[in-house]
């Protein structure tokens, strides 16, 4: 017992350094998460102890349900065209991309280079969503397009990572058909439970939502697939939800990041070999130009398409160029798959760091749309463009 208080002594003081160097900074926590990890791992050895790895996978289901919940279904039905066809690209471009040139370039296996392509792929919807919040980008139409667009770049991200890496045998079938029938009965039941509990003060609330997402969690892994799957489709199921009961929101997203996520990225920061990232840092590098080229490369002419103006193009291709909790997700199963080894988890997690930093200060100091410049997607020119 004395030997477990002392290792979460040390976990919780490195939480806490991480949430004051964030307040202080003005920066994402998950990224200040991942550093303090990446820092504290390679100068002290720490244990990642099982009651660790439970913590820090809860923390990554329950942050993936609560990305979902982001997603509000009118802005879906307003652009799902726009939004679906700016997602897919910004998932397949950097996926195919990130892919081809790991196995045909680099000479990494096709399960290996799978990994690297889904780490890649991904937007990442927390620094996005804090971006969009900081500007009050949010509460404007081309925010909310930007935030439904990222949705479709994760969700095609965390389908396909389950479809590759999926032995489709019964047990998987059986996961297959609670989904579905989740999807139909889910919002209508979870709605009259939570107008029955309403707020009371023993969280029936959150309590119902975690039992789901751990269940959930668990046939996924018996069928093989990944627990945050079934999280991120739970979660884009309850949306409306959990936009009528916008309390439950806060106590739920309080627990999540005050105590559960910290875990899963101070231990992908812990994972991290410094050594390997520098004695591979010219590979980092060119990682880092892949994603965001292949990016660009496949949303700047839609974005054309949809007559967006120039501006606006490149800050929203910047934004759909971040990466952090997907891709760290994406890297940290193939490394506890065996996929990957600690050299390209290290090398594919400090890309996937750096592409939350520069990207977003990139479009932040330059080009950051005015109001003026977001009215556009108000007019019919987007309508035109998508014809």
């Amino acid at each position: 017992m004395d030997s477990l208080f002392k290792d979460a002594s040390l976990w919780f003081l490195l939480i806490l350094i991480s949430s004051l160097i964030s307040f202080r900074l003005g920066i994402t926590t998950a990224l200040i998460e991942i550093l303090i990890g990446i820092i504290f791992g390679n100068i002290i050895n720490i244990e990642i102890t099982e009651w660790v790895k439970f913590l820090s996978s809860v923390g990554a289901v329950v942050l993936t349900f609560l990305a979902g919940a982001e997603l509000e279904t009118e802005i879906v039905k307003k652009y799902w065209k726009e939004s679906t066809i700016l997602g897919l690209m910004g998932f397949l471009a950097p996926f195919i991309g990130a892919t081809l040139i790991s196995y045909y370039l680099l000479k990494w296996n096709l399960n290996q280079s799978f990994i690297a392509g889904l780490a890649l792929s991904t937007t990442s919807v927390a620094v996005v969503y804090s971006v969009m919040f900081e500007t009050k980008l949010n509460e404007t139409e081309l925010g909310k397009l930007i935030l439904a667009a990222c949705f479709v770049t994760d969700l095609g991200t965390v389908i396909t990572l389950g479809l590759i890496f999926t032995k489709f045998d019964l047990m998987f079938w059986i996961f297959v058909i609670v989904m579905i029938i989740l999807s139909f009965i889910l919002p209508k039941l979870s709605k009259v439970y939570f107008e029955y509990v309403k707020n009371h003060s023993s969280e029936p609330e959150v309590k119902f939502i975690l039992f789901i997402l751990i269940l959930l969690g668990f046939l996924a892994i018996k069928g093989g697939s990944e627990a945050v799957l079934p999280a991120y489709i739970v979660g884009a199921l309850l949306a409306d939800n959990f936009l009528a009961n916008k309390e439950m929101v806060k106590r739920l997203r309080v627990l999540t990041i005050s105590f559960l996520t910290p875990f899963y990225f101070i231990k992908a920061g812990i994972l991290v070999d410094l050594k390997s990232v520098i004695s591979y840092l010219p590979l980092v590098i060119f990682f880092l130009f892949v994603k965001t080229i292949s990016k660009f490369i496949g949303l700047y002419p839609l974005g054309m398409l949809f007559k967006f103006p120039k501006k606006v193009n490149i800050y929203i291709n910047l934004l759909m160029s971040t990466g952090l909790t997907f891709g760290t997700i994406c890297a940290l199963y193939g490394l506890n798959k065996s996929i990957i080894d600690k050299n390209q988890y290290s090398i594919l997690v400090v890309v996937v760091i750096l592409t939350a930093i520069i990207p977003t200060i990139i479009a932040q100091l330059f080009f950051q749309p005015k109001k003026n410049e977001v009215n556009f997607i108000n007019t019919k020119n987007i309508e035109k463009g998508g014809d």
